[in-house]
């Protein structure tokens, strides 16, 4: 590997990862995007030239971080609290909320702001902005002859679906070096949402920025995270496919009933109990399971929990499985493009025919 050249690297590596001719790839990198360059197998993205990108003020780990190989779940490793790019260095202070934030509530706080240099813009406001971003699958062919490789690799991509300026407080749009500004503000949060989630193979966030637009140059800002939480109203009246019959403890299927005996939402970590009275079934072993299903461009569907009854146990009614949620199983949700839901599955193995089964919607929280 070349020496260190003013914090500037080149990184070589070489694969014959499909049988073809081995082919160096080299990539430059910024001396500080390297202190930002997590786990080992992140590293190795980095060095293959995966990468991606999400907009201000959320772009704190854009690079090799964001990307990966084929296959791969770069957002997995992700946490939302460090997207967030603070400030970009004009301004020092900060925003602090009153309480934390809700779907349809009232979002109170005060900014404390301290210029670091002049700033002279053309406007400026307090923002509410909203990221989404996803992972996506790429690829390209090459063709040597009468061969082609294809390479496949996942980037993740974000952009704001979301943004809100208000025209209070009022922010002065010229600060001289060392001035400070301070003001208390109350701006409604989305009143439909989506709240804040992280969904595995996406993530939902917001944050609240004071920005200045400075013609012809760089947009000096100040911003925190706003986790944003969903309200239980709205979950109970149905509002999105997170609440409404997912909230029902029973529900009947084809001649059956599914029922949840544990509390709605379910909660990761907890166990989800579940009651089937089915009197038509078919005779054969019993698969209780809970199935996650997402709308996600590289979205993971599958089986995430299960529980076996026997053909008796669910002859003689009131079956009951107890499916143990992962303590990381992502929330419900349905906003912002995106869909994740979760239904619970009952499947009668039928030896030498087609399976049989019933299915219900439950919401995870």
């Amino acid at each position: 590997m070349p020496a260190l050249d003013a914090g500037r690297i080149h990184l070589y590596a070489a694969t014959a990862a499909t049988g073809f001719a081995i082919r160096r790839i080299a990539m430059e990198l910024q001396g500080p995007a390297l202190t930002r360059a997590g786990p080992p197998a992140t590293l190795r993205s980095m060095a293959f030239g995966y990468s991606g990108s999400a907009p201000s003020p959320f772009d704190a780990i854009n690079g090799g971080r964001l990307g990966g190989g084929s296959g791969s779940h770069p957002l997995h490793d992700v946490r939302i609290e460090e997207l967030l790019r603070a400030t970009d260095g004009s301004l020092g202070g900060g925003i602090t909320l009153a309480g934390p934030a809700m779907v349809g509530e009232p979002i109170r706080g005060r900014i404390d702001l301290i210029a670091n240099h002049e700033i002279k813009a053309d406007a400026a406001n307090l923002r509410l902005v909203g990221l989404r971003l996803v992972e996506e699958k790429r690829s390209r062919s090459e063709s040597h002859g009468s061969s082609t490789t294809v390479e496949t690799w996942v980037e993740c991509h974000g952009r704001l679906f979301s943004v809100s300026p208000f025209l209070e407080p009022v922010i002065p749009t010229r600060l001289a070096p060392g001035e400070t500004f301070s003001a208390t503000f109350a701006i409604p949060a989305p009143a439909l949402g989506p709240p804040t989630a992280h969904l595995g193979e996406a993530i939902v966030a917001w944050a609240l920025e004071v920005r200045w637009n400075v013609p012809m140059g760089f947009d000096p800002f100040l911003a925190t995270l706003l986790p944003i939480a969903q309200h239980p109203s709205l979950l109970a009246a149905g509002v999105g496919d997170q609440g409404g019959q997912s909230m029902l403890q029973t529900m009947d299927v084809d001649g059956a009933t599914i029922s949840v005996a544990s509390a709605l939402p379910a909660r990761p970590g907890q166990p989800l109990e579940v009651v089937v009275t089915w009197p038509g079934a078919p005779s054969g072993p019993v698969r209780v399971e809970l199935h996650r299903r997402t709308n996600a461009p590289n979205g993971a569907e599958g089986v995430v929990a299960t529980w076996n009854l026997s053909g008796e146990e669910l002859a003689a009614g009131n079956a009951r499985a107890s499916l143990r949620l992962p303590a990381d199983l992502a929330p419900s949700f349905d906003g912002a493009d995106l869909r994740l839901d979760y239904v619970i599955r009952v499947l009668v193995d039928r030896r030498f025919m087609p399976d049989t089964a019933i299915e219900r919607p439950v919401a995870i929280t």
